[in-house]
């Protein structure tokens, strides 16, 4: 695979993955709604060996869902703001890079949307993905 490159909006942080994802998602629970401003939120997961960032500097926030009560660290650019990277307590052992901030976004395919009570009532998913009313992990131990 060609790796792939991308950035936060004004290009002071950039990134670089080298594999296909582990795992991707669009995930529609309010939070992410909140996070990016728009319907949904898409991630692509990645083993940390597999992605760098290379240059830039990032702040953290971390959040906690209500309902599960993990922990999520979204990481974002220090002068414009937007989210670039984010680990996730459900996750370990992956780093996710939000979809829109690929130079080429189409890249890789979503084929699992989580969330979807939350979703927007004109959203339908594509036939062809995996859907969730709630996550798509196991509950926390």
């Amino acid at each position: 695979m060609k790796p792939q490159e991308g950035g936060c909006v004004c290009g002071a942080v950039r990134f670089r993955v080298k594999a296909e994802p582990a795992r991707c998602a669009a995930c529609h629970c309010k939070w992410c709604q909140r996070r990016t401003g728009g319907a949904f939120g898409i991630g692509a997961y990645f083993k940390p060996e597999d992605c760098e960032i290379l240059r830039g500097e990032l702040r953290m926030y971390e959040h906690r869902s209500d309902e599960t009560g993990r922990w999520l660290r979204s990481e974002f650019c220090v002068k414009c703001g937007s989210t670039v990277t984010w680990t996730a307590e459900a996750l370990p052992g992956l780093r996710a890079f939000a979809g829109g901030a690929f130079d080429d976004p189409k890249w890789f395919r979503i084929p699992r949307h989580v969330w979807l009570r939350s979703s927007h009532p004109w959203f339908v998913p594509p036939a062809d993905v995996e859907r969730f009313d709630k996550g798509s992990l196991p509950p926390p131990k």
